[in-house]
């Protein structure tokens, strides 16, 4: 049996509904003033809907300060692929706390890399969409959040 609380998922694969909540939990942020009825009647959702699922759906730059988050990624074995990568961890001031990379098959290495999510650190979400766009992945995957 298969006891996984948590999935990290892409927005496109996300239910419009719960893509509301969110975005109504972002206006009762920023108006203090604001009622979960006005929140609700503005994003298009109803009051149960917001208390149904305020709870279980949150942008994932959001609470991921002091957390560690495991990514898998296939890159090509080529110099400076890794340094490269790693420079985004950097940029973003990510602390890397383990970096697991197999032998490469067919010039293309498979790395699990573990980072804590800092105070400081940027947007996650931009990190890892910048490392997507390095030459050289192949793959990436958040696999783990804890």
């Amino acid at each position: 049996m298969d006891n996984t609380k948590y999935f990290v998922v892409t927005k496109k694969a996300v239910p419009e509904v719960l893509l509301k909540v969110v975005e109504a939990k972002q206006l009762l942020a920023a108006n203090r003033g604001m009622t979960i009825q006005e929140a609700a009647q503005k994003t298009g959702i109803s009051r149960s809907s917001f208390y149904k699922y305020k709870d279980d759906i949150f942008p994932f730059h959001e609470n991921e300060k002091g957390q560690t988050v495991t990514l898998v990624i296939q890159l090509d074995d080529t110099p400076g692929a890794m340094a490269e990568l790693l420079g985004k961890v950097a940029k973003y001031q990510a602390n890397i706390l383990t970096i697991h990379q197999s032998i490469p098959i067919n010039k293309v290495a498979t790395i699990t890399l573990s980072v804590e999510v800092l105070a400081g650190t940027g947007n996650l979400s931009d990190m890892v969409e910048e490392m997507e766009q390095n030459t050289g992945v192949h793959y990436l995957k958040i696999v783990g959040r804890e």
